[in-house]
């Protein structure tokens, strides 16, 4: 047996704890001398220990560990999965809010500073495309980056051994009640590869380009440069857009080039 300070020097908790944990009844001592009062423990009882603090770093309260501790280990196993991927969505969910925000306020100290002198008209040119379809819920970063990723995602396994004849490309084209069309698309040569949609991406003569540098969590940025600058220059648009990925995948997000292009009349 050991002594309580020996055990939580291998179970890697407080005595307190140790106290706390017998005093609730969560994790008896083996024995108590009936003399001194001193608790001692069995290594065995470092299984019990390692469920315990296990249930707790996962959020369980002290009543819930006590009902959790009784089911055998095949059910305790299946319980602390599930609030393990509950957690890891969770701080998935927080992280992805967390660079929203940062975005946001990104914009925010941005106002007032657009940097529209960055603002080119260039022709945008026809390109002939493989692609995929989808739409996205709005235009919020949050509804259209998983569409536009699971695009890629899906149009690259399809391309398979065919490599792309340029950039990566986006499109965008407002629909009706907010949603917004999405394509994911390669430029590609006179081969063009099965299992895909081939298609032609109509030019037009002009449009207000801006070249936006990092993670597409910022690319809101690049959309409101462009929306002072069409509104200063007295021009009009249809809401449709183009992203292309001049430096993308696998250089790391905040390297990425893109450039973000509005037709306009």
């Amino acid at each position: 047996m050991f002594s309580i300070g020996a055990f939580a020097s291998m179970g890697r908790v407080s005595v307190r704890m140790l106290r706390h944990y017998d005093k609730v009844g969560l994790l008896r001592p083996a024995r108590v001398d009936e003399f001194s009062g001193y608790r001692y423990y069995e290594a065995d009882q470092l299984r019990r220990l390692n469920r315990l603090l296990a249930c707790k770093d996962l959020g369980f309260t002290l009543d819930e560990v006590k009902s959790i501790l009784d089911e055998d280990d095949a059910d305790l196993a299946g319980l602390l999965r599930r609030r393990e991927a509950e957690l890891v969505q969770q701080i998935t969910a927080d992280q992805d809010r967390l660079t929203r925000v940062r975005a946001r306020l990104a914009l925010i100290r941005a106002e007032g500073a657009s940097p529209s002198e960055a603002v080119t008209i260039e022709p945008l040119r026809p390109a002939r495309v493989a692609l995929l379809r989808g739409v996205a819920a709005s235009s919020d970063h949050e509804d259209v980056g998983p569409v536009i990723r699971l695009l890629f995602g899906e149009l690259i396994k399809a391309m398979g051994t065919d490599s792309p004849a340029g950039p990566a490309i986006a499109t965008y084209r407002p629909l009706d009640g907010g949603a917004l069309e999405v394509q994911a698309c390669f430029p590609i040569g006179p081969e063009a590869p099965s299992g895909v949609e081939i298609a032609e991406l109509p030019g037009h003569p002009t449009a207000a380009t801006y070249l936006h540098r990092g993670t597409m969590a910022d690319i809101g940025l690049a959309y409101q440069v462009l929306a002072a600058w069409v509104e200063d220059a007295g021009h009009g648009t249809d809401g449709t857009a183009r992203e292309v990925y001049l430096t993308s995948f696998p250089e790391p997000e905040e390297n990425w080039r893109t450039a973000v292009q509005l037709p306009v009349t």
